[in-house]
Parts: C-alpha cells; structure tokens; sequence
C-alpha cells in the first residue's frame, strides 16, 4: 500500500555537506543541549522517570499477513517491568499509517528518542519490507509520540527516504536519535538504508488545542550522510584519505567529546579489495552540524557508554564474523574499545589508532573462540552494579554448547576505572542454572542483548533474547539487577503470546531498544 509522505517533509530540504561540514538548515529554536548521554536511555515513554523497554518482532503474522511485523512495549516501575503493563503496537493499530502486509517487517528496527522536545520520549519502529507503489521493500519508518499514557497510534507519523523510495533499498532498516546539533529543542532522527544514512529534523511539539496533523510543521529538513555527499563536499583535508567504501549496518550515538552535543557512529563492513571486515564512520555533533571526524577500524556492531567513568562516553564495536575466521588469525568474534577524550574518540594508543581489542580469548573472558560463535553479534552498556563505570553485555548467539549448535550465550564483562576487565565477568546460557527453558539447536540466545534500568534503582538489569526460541518464535529472559550485576536468580523470559498475540515465527527479540 501507497503510504502518504506528508507536504511539509516532503518539501523539506535535503541537505549536503559544504566546506564547513555536514551543513544543516538555519537554526530554529535556540535552546540549551538536550542530554546525550548514555545514561539518559531515552525510552521514557510515559515521563514517569522508569526506563521502558521495546521489542520487535519483524516476523510475526497480522491479521493474517505473514511477517508483517509488530512490537511489543513494557513499561518501567518501581518493581520493574512485567508482562502486565504491556502493549503490542503493528500497522493495524488504531492511529498507526498503512496496514499491516506480507513483508513489511515492521519492529525490525526500533529507537528511541525525544524527537519534539515536549519531555516524553518517543519510539520510531522500522518497516523495511514495506512496499511503495510498486517499489518493492523500499522501506519506510513510523514515528509513535509519548505521551502521559504512554505509546499511543494517535498521529503517529509515516517517515520514508528523502532521496526518493527505490526498490529494495529497505530505508529503516537501523534507526537512532538524539540530539547532535541546536537545530531543534528534541532529538533528530537518523534512518539508515541501503544507500545512505539520513537526518531527519522535527519541530516542537503542539501547544495545548494543537492538533498533530501528518502536514504541519513538525518536519524541519533533513541531510544525507552518505559518502558521495562527503566526497562532493570537499570538506575533508586533500591530505586525508578519501572515506573508506562501507556497507552501513548499525547506529549508535553518544558524547564522546563532553561538548553537549551527541556524536554519531555508522558502523558498517568493507567493500572493495578487503570486503567483509568491520569499520566505522565517526561523524562529531556541534552547535550547527555534524563532521565527520575519520574512520575506526571496528563494527558492524556499535555501543556507546562511559565504560571508565571518566565523564567521557567511550565507543564499543563488535565484529561478530570475520573473513579471517577459520585461519591463523580466527577470532570466533572480535570486539573493541575506543575511550572517549576532549579530543573525540581514542585508540588503544592515542587518536588515530586501533581500539583495544578483546577476544573469548582475553584474560578473563568466559569461553574460548571458535569459528562461528558470533561474540559480539550484539554489544549494550550500562552501570550493572552501581558502581559508577558502565559494564557490557555480548552476545554470542552462534555458541554451541555441548554438541548443540548455535544454542548462544551472554556475557558481562566489568567496566572500571581502567577500563574495560575480564575480572570478574558474568556469563549465562540456557544451561546455566536458574535460567529458564533448555538449550536447543538454533535458539541463538544472545541474539540482542540490552541492559536496562526499568525500576530506576542506579543497577542496570538484562535482557537478553534468542530470536530463534521455539522454532522462530523468539523468546526474552529478563534478568534482574543484583547487587554485584543481573542474576539468573528470579530471571524469567517472555514471548508475544505472553501479551496475547500472535506469537508464531514472531521472531520476538529481533530487535531491541538502546
């Protein structure tokens, strides 16, 4: 089905870089920086002070419609999140663009952010299946508004590609907001395709008796950060090399520089002579654009957070699979450490070098690597046991365990002072005990992992998700935040048939908000 772009985006500008930089449109609201930090989770959907957790679940069956897609949202309390104050979300939601269709793999993709500024965040889910016309999986996104009720389908907004739905470009297929330049009094929103990453600018949010309306003046404009836009701009040094050649897969955003404007990473895997191995584009939010600082060798995965609690956000990448795998240097999934500094982003040995890399090798690390294992197929970040330096999780969905194949695991390693430590590292599986359910072939636990504080007590619990549980049905564990780190004691999983829905081949967990 034809999904109707509003008039106002789609006039909006699309913008390119210029010589100064990633340019944006003249600055519209002036206004002190919004919180760009990893602590700030920006998933408040409801504004009661609790984190709130969403989950998509790209192939599951509405109203009849195979791999439609829907999302499922858990709201935060003082007892954390359960399976009670919960809502499921798809194209046939009251208030939701379009319809629900074969395909469309709404909830692929998920963010979170304050896209209006009016203190309630909102949620953008992915359709990268969705069909335009006759553009095959072109792709789109929606924008669902917060509100004191929470997530609601009332004027929720259509997004699609400012350069112009193609066929199988899949725009929406990774999304991430938050705040990188004074344009706007909320967050911004940048969508990712096939060709380009895109930014996208919202207005401020209706006075009272305003109605949202999918034509008013909410769209502000957008640019393009594609590499042909940074290679026409002439804005890099005719010294530095040009920006390497990257399929973009993820998204992630932080301050990494403490100037009060988020930073964004496109992680992505090389094109080219040496196809296949991780790398990144790192782009620096100022007052009035984005710059695209240089290339770290690192991703497709990528998470940010203060790992040594330095006021710094750091950069972790993950690359879970390597076409080194299998040889001399096989690694079974390598996963690296840049730390933020007043400088931006900072190697193992200073700005300019690799980050600190760490294996299921690594002193410490649970584990050993193995072909296929995937360590580092998903990274999150968070203060587990209030200590004031943000831990990871790692997801190692392609783990045998026994002689069951791709069974999964996850793991927390330690963030200190220092920096990152294997001391002290937790890991579980569906084996480990306390922990629900069995190990079985393909169930890849570990697939996506968050931590998350949704009773707002300082100690990030777990989530962790095997999107292959029960024949692709998928399944999430909760894990409660402990004293010294999430636990298995209490833990408990979920599915969309623990909301009433349609859990079949759901693939619940696929996607999880940061």
């Amino acid at each position: 089905m034809r999904k109707h772009r509003s008039a106002a985006l789609a006039a909006a500008t699309l913008l390119l870089l210029t010589g100064a930089g990633i340019a944006t449109a003249p600055a519209a609201w002036a206004g002190v920086p919004g919180s760009t930090r990893a602590d700030d989770r920006n998933c408040d959907f409801d504004g009661d002070g609790f984190d709130d957790v969403l989950v998509g679940a790209p192939d599951a069956t509405v109203g009849g419609r195979r791999g439609a897609g829907l999302v499922t949202v858990q709201y935060g309390s003082p007892d954390g999140i359960d399976t009670r104050a919960a809502t499921i979300i798809s194209q046939n939601t009251t208030g939701v663009p379009g319809d629900a269709e074969a395909g469309d793999s709404f909830g692929a993709a998920v963010a979170t952010g304050d896209l209006d500024g009016d203190g309630y965040d909102d949620a953008v889910i992915g359709a990268p299946g969705e069909d335009i016309g006759t553009l095959a999986d072109a792709g789109g996104a929606i924008v669902l508004w917060g509100s004191p009720h929470g997530l609601v389908g009332t004027d929720s907004r259509w997004v699609e590609s400012l350069l112009g739905p193609v066929a199988g470009n899949r725009f929406g297929s990774a999304l991430a907001a938050a705040r990188f330049t004074a344009e706007t009094p909320g967050d911004q929103l940048i969508a990712l395709d096939r060709r380009s990453a895109e930014r996208h600018l919202f207005g401020a949010a209706p006075q009272p008796g305003e109605r949202r309306t999918g034509t008013g003046p909410r769209a502000h404009g957008a640019q393009a950060l594609n590499r042909a836009a940074v290679e026409r701009s002439g804005a890099r040094a005719a010294a530095e090399p040009p920006l390497r050649d990257l399929v973009a897969k993820s998204l992630t955003t932080c301050d990494y520089d403490r100037n009060g404007f988020a930073d964004l990473v496109i992680g992505g895997v090389s094109t080219g002579a040496e196809p296949g191995h991780g790398w990144s584009w790192y782009l620096a939010g100022q007052s009035d654009y984005l710059v695209h600082q240089r290339d770290l060798r690192g991703g497709p995965v990528t998470a940010s957070g203060d790992i040594d609690g330095d006021g710094y956000d750091d950069l972790v990448t993950g690359e879970p699979h390597s076409p080194d795998d299998g040889g001399e240097s096989m690694t079974g999934g390598l996963v690296g450490v840049y730390r933020g500094s007043a400088r931006g982003l900072a190697g193992a040995t200073g700005v300019g070098t690799p980050p600190q890399w760490w294996t299921q090798n690594s002193p410490g690390v649970p584990g050993a690597d193995e072909r296929g294992d995937g360590w580092g197929a998903d990274l999150s970040l968070g203060d587990t046991d209030h200590d004031g330096y943000a831990d990871l999780a790692i997801g190692a969905p392609g783990e045998d365990i026994g002689s069951v194949a791709d069974a999964g695991m996850v793991t927390v390693l330690r963030g200190t002072a220092r920096g990152l430590t294997g001391t002290g590292a937790l890991y579980w599986t569906q084996d480990s005990p306390s922990v629900p359910g069995a190990v079985e072939k393909g169930d890849r636990f570990g697939g996506q992992v968050r931590l998350s504080d949704d009773d707002a007590d300082g100690r990030f619990g777990l989530l962790a998700a095997a999107p292959g549980e029960n024949t692709e049905d998928g399944h999430v564990w909760v894990f409660p935040a402990g004293t010294a780190g999430p636990t298995a004691t209490g833990s408990w999983t979920f599915s969309v048939g623990s909301f009433g829905g349609p859990y079949l081949d759901a693939r619940l967990g696929a996607a999880i908000d940061e």
